[in-house]
């Protein structure tokens, strides 16, 4: 089917839906909310579509400007300077289409759980994790996302050996979702007297946050155990048994929570944890399984792939799925510039995607 094709379906449909919607009293909820969702879902497509309508019309009236004989030059020399723009809006307004209609990951729109480790530097690595999970936090404050921790396990310098957040908000995963896999840090320890640049690394993991229903868990696949929360160092924090470890036995996945001084509610987080990690292993095999060249997507979104170099002497920061460098080392870690990087990532992985369906 051609594009234009394509288009005039889904404007016919949009006006189909609207109709629907106005009559909407005939509806039952959940149709209406289905109907709703998919008026959402395509109308960016036709609002560029009728854009594009209105550009291409006032592109005919300035060729026909062009085309008058009669027609002042002066005239003529602003029309042609209109239409030259025109041409160049109406070609980006077609790649912004075409990328519109790329199929959606139904994963965007959902929360998430982010978890960032400790890596390779010890104290150093522990202090860059901390880091890490502030800008996460930072970020989410910028969006108004919720950022809810979950868990913080702390070093004896105020690092962190892990952390857990879940991130509520419209959109969270497609925009954090290229975030998994090994960041880098560059840096002079504040311990180091020689002054020498140390590498360290931390791991950050994002998943799409798994509803209860979506995977199904039995009972006898679960150990559950409970232990006395501890803090930094090992000292005991809590003198009940509140802290809760869940081991998945089928998958061998374990989960730990000892932030709450309920075991109740350590449970029911452990719960969340392990739902969205089995959620995110079930969607790598099925995300291998479509790709198994990996060619049209930005990164493998291994957890183990090196995915961006933080340099603090130079003040730059460095993506290296699409070699992409900004020098705004401290905006990036604010919240502030991180989005610049995230933008060019989702662009990046549009275009592999829009060539691969080509």
């Amino acid at each position: 089917m051609s594009l234009k094709n394509n288009i005039d379906k889904i404007i016919q449909r949009e006006a189909e839906i609207e109709q629907l919607l106005v009559n909407s009293f005939n509806l039952k909820p959940l149709e209406l909310a289905e109907l709703s969702k998919e008026l959402s879902d395509i109308k960016p497509v036709t609002d560029l579509a009728k854009k594009k309508d209105v550009m291409l019309q006032e592109l005919l009236d300035l060729g026909e400007i062009l085309n008058d004989n009669k027609a002042d030059d002066d005239i003529k020399k602003v029309a042609l300077g209109e239409f030259e723009f025109l041409k160049e809006e109406i070609s980006v307004l077609e790649r912004d289409i075409q990328f519109a209609l790329l199929p959606k990951d139904k994963d965007d729109t959902r929360n998430v759980i982010i978890e960032v480790r400790a890596g390779t530097g010890g104290d150093e690595a522990g202090l860059f994790a901390s880091d890490l999970f502030s800008m996460y936090e930072k970020l989410s404050a910028k969006h108004k996302w919720k950022f809810d921790v979950m868990e913080v396990s702390e070093t004896s310098v105020g690092g962190y050996k892990e952390a857990q957040a879940n991130i509520l908000g419209n959109g969270v995963f497609g925009r954090l979702k290229f975030e998994s896999g090994v960041h880098r840090v560059q840096r002079v320890p504040t311990t180091e007297t020689s002054g020498r640049i140390h590498t360290s690394a931390a791991t950050v993991a994002v998943l799409p946050e798994a509803e209860d229903l979506e995977i199904s868990i039995e009972e006898k696949d679960l150990r559950i155990d409970v232990f006395r929360s501890s803090g930094p160092g090992g000292q005991s924090v809590n003198t009940t048994d509140s802290a809760v470890r869940i081991t998945h036995l089928p998958s061998g996945i374990v989960v730990s929570q000892q932030d709450e001084k309920s075991q109740h509610k350590n449970r029911a987080k452990a719960m969340k944890i392990l739902l969205s990690r089995l959620y995110e292993t079930e969607r790598q095999k099925q995300q291998d399984q479509r790709s198994s060249s990996r060619k049209d997507q930005v990164g493998s979104g291994d957890r183990s792939e090196r995915i961006r170099t933080y340099n603090f002497p130079q003040g730059r920061v460095t993506d290296h799925r699409i070699n992409l460098t900004l020098h705004k080392l401290d905006k990036v870690l604010q919240g502030e510039a991180l989005d610049e990087l995230i933008d060019a990532l989702v662009v990046e992985d549009r275009s592999l995607k829009l060539a691969s369906n080509e």
